[in-house]
């Protein structure tokens, strides 16, 4: 044997630890816990109320595919599919909540809090029975959002997590729309009616929620749909985490505090000139990175540039443009600008707007160089005069 490779390390080196943790656990999901949204409710399992119309949804010709990647196989009657509800309204863990149609109060399907590790602040989203009424509705997404807001904004865990059948692509594809990402595949992972499972992880973290979250409230927001229910933005392209063809990465929490940095170091000139705080440095940059997509510009000396946008359903927002002092005149703004392009184009939109203060002539000058056409000016109350701008693609 090698002895080299069982050699002890020198108990004076320092070995590698994770950062420290709030050691505070989170809190389970408690009995009677209603989360309501605007086109579904999810409440409590009611075996004696929701049986008979889940099982009616559910079973029969043409049903079986709901039944094909879950632990259950259809059941032989509705006697039988009750005493599973039973089951699962009398654990802790798994938690079963069923989904309620808003506007009728019909029970349409179920979805569940499971494998929950309050101590390490992990839980997992699961066992999701969607009938052919649920799918594909906005109901469907708002179910996962107000599961999603439930887990880390209320009960404080820090992972939440998504497994299904490797083999389940349609789970899959709806695991990376709702803003999980990928973690490895699990070989051999389970037995299940049978017959072999591989199991695919996704995990969302809680520095990755403050973006997610704003995915979802912007996509389920009303006038993110047309007149015939059709979504004007994709979920999707909101919840993606790159530009193509860019090095730019989005922002997290943990980024806070070097974007600050970045951010009023690009802005000195700006208050000069203006003689008082832009209007992008009023806004705390924590919620800057939580209320819009950051996108960061990093170099081999670090965090060199950002631009923060804002989606809406027909436009695309640039709110902030901020380059280091360091490395502006390197054409790095224009780099960041083109990336906006980029987003709007991925989001399917063709119009790109931002504002900025009426005294910086030479900011206007260069988004007029940039293609951007004046469209208005604006008085605030503090005596403030901006001009907005406008670019189609």
């Amino acid at each position: 044997m090698n002895a080299s490779l069982w050699a002890v390390p020198d108990p004076m080196t320092k070995l590698p630890i994770g950062p420290e943790v709030d050691p505070a656990p989170a809190r389970r999901p408690e009995p009677g816990t209603v989360l309501e949204g605007r086109h579904v409710d999810l409440v409590p399992v009611d075996p004696a109320a929701h049986a008979g119309p889940l099982y009616a949804a559910s079973h029969g010709a043409g049903h079986e595919a709901l039944w094909q990647y879950l632990f259950p196989p259809p059941f032989p009657d509705e006697a039988s599919f009750r005493a599973y509800l039973d089951k699962a309204a009398a654990a802790a863990d798994p938690f079963m909540f069923t989904i309620l149609d808003k506007a009728s109060g019909d029970a349409v399907g179920h979805a569940t809090l499971m494998r929950i590790e309050p101590g390490h602040r992990v839980i997992e989203v699961g066992n999701i029975l969607y009938t052919p009424r649920l799918q594909r509705g906005v109901g469907a997404t708002e179910a996962m959002y107000l599961m999603a807001r439930h887990a880390f904004d209320e009960l404080g865990y820090r992972r939440y997590e998504w497994k299904c059948n490797a083999l389940n692509a349609p789970s899959r594809r709806a695991a990376l729309r709702l803003g999980f990402t990928y973690e490895g595949t699990f070989r051999q992972h389970m037995i299940v009616k049978g017959r072999n499972r591989d199991t695919a992880w996704y995990a969302m973290l809680d520095h990755d929620w403050p973006a997610r979250k704003l995915a979802f409230e912007r996509w389920l927001a009303a006038e993110n749909f047309d007149e015939e229910g059709k979504q004007r933005l994709a979920l999707s392209a909101l919840n993606a985490t790159s530009i193509p063809g860019t090095t730019l990465r989005r922002a997290s929490r943990e980024d806070v505090a070097a974007f600050d940095a970045v951010h009023r170091a690009a802005y000195v000139w700006n208050r000069e000139m203006l003689g008082m705080e832009p209007v992008p440095l009023l806004t705390p940059p924590e919620e800057v990175v939580s209320r819009y997509e950051t996108w960061l510009a990093e170099d081999a000396q670090g965090l060199a540039g950002a631009i923060a946008l804002a989606p809406q359903p027909d436009h695309l927002e640039v709110w902030s443009v901020s380059v280091d002092p360091g490395r502006q005149n390197t054409g790095l703004g224009r780099r960041l600008l083109d990336a906006a392009e980029a987003r709007a184009r991925i989001l399917g939109l063709s119009e790109l707007r931002l504002f900025t203060g009426k005294p910086l002539t030479k900011n206007i000058e260069w988004y007029h160089r940039r293609g951007y056409a004046t469209t208005r000016e604006e008085d605030l109350p503090d005596g403030r005069r901006l001009v907005h701008m406008t670019k189609t693609i």
